[in-house]
């Protein structure tokens, strides 16, 4: 199983921020901004690649989720990042969105 996948599942500990039927959000445990969380489908996905007619559905929900969030925390300048693959910096093959915000913000990559 997936480090992501037991995070929805909540059998690995996680500072929860949102969580609903589709999608879990939770704070990086290494932030590189202010706000730094991760937004993911609970259904595994291994990352964009892996997006179909079948589950794209899911994605939509996913930036309903971080507009709504990113409005409730007053969060006007923000990033919302994927990496896609080993090369470009995907160390965990569970599809998930960074999402960046506040100080540190013009230094955040992930």
């Amino acid at each position: 199983m997936c480090l992501f996948c037991e995070i929805a599942k909540k059998n690995i500990p996680s500072t929860c921020v949102y969580e609903d039927e589709q999608v879990f959000v939770f704070n990086d445990i290494n932030p590189k901004a202010e706000t730094h969380m991760l937004v993911i489908p609970k259904e595994h996905i291994d990352n964009v690649a892996g997006i179909t007619p079948e589950n794209s559905a899911v994605v939509s929900h996913i930036f309903e989720v971080i507009a709504k969030l990113t409005k409730e925390m007053g969060l006007t300048d923000y990033k919302v990042i994927s990496n896609c693959g080993e090369g470009a910096g995907q160390t965990v093959f569970h599809l998930h969105f960074h999402v960046l915000g506040g100080k540190g913000l013009d230094k955040a990559f992930v």
